[in-house]
């Protein structure tokens, strides 16, 4: 086992290459104890070259609305008005604090995606 640090592109192909070969390795077993190291390096790599930045709040809230099968009349009981929540899936008013907090509980949306400027 030779486990190098991956700093590049090639290095990260190279890993690659090797996870599938070791892919079904048991645990216990020195490909096995490889396998969780590389696994752990590619990750690694991997997020911090290819970061996923959080999503917009107001997608976040469509995307939520619509995983859960919610109208826009559906999200103004937890809001409050309709019109206010047609304001703010267009863009037109920012969240507030406590529509935060109503969001983040209801539609169980982490807060940090919620507080973000848009």
């Amino acid at each position: 086992m030779e486990i190098t640090p991956i700093r590049n592109e090639k290095d990260y192909q190279k890993a690659l290459e090797r996870l599938e070969e070791i892919f079904d390795s048991k645990k216990g077993t020195p490909e096995g104890d490889e396998l969780e190291i590389l696994s752990i390096l590619i990750d690694r790599y991997e997020n911090e070259t290819f970061p996923i930045g959080m999503p917009d709040p107001i997608e976040a809230i469509k995307f939520r609305m619509e995983q859960m099968g919610m109208k826009q009349k559906d999200l103004a009981e937890v809001m409050g008005f309709k019109s206010r929540v047609s304001e703010i899936l267009n863009k037109k008013r920012k969240l507030s604090l406590s529509m935060i907090r109503k969001l983040s509980t209801s539609l169980r949306i982490p807060t940090e995606v919620l507080v973000q400027d848009y």
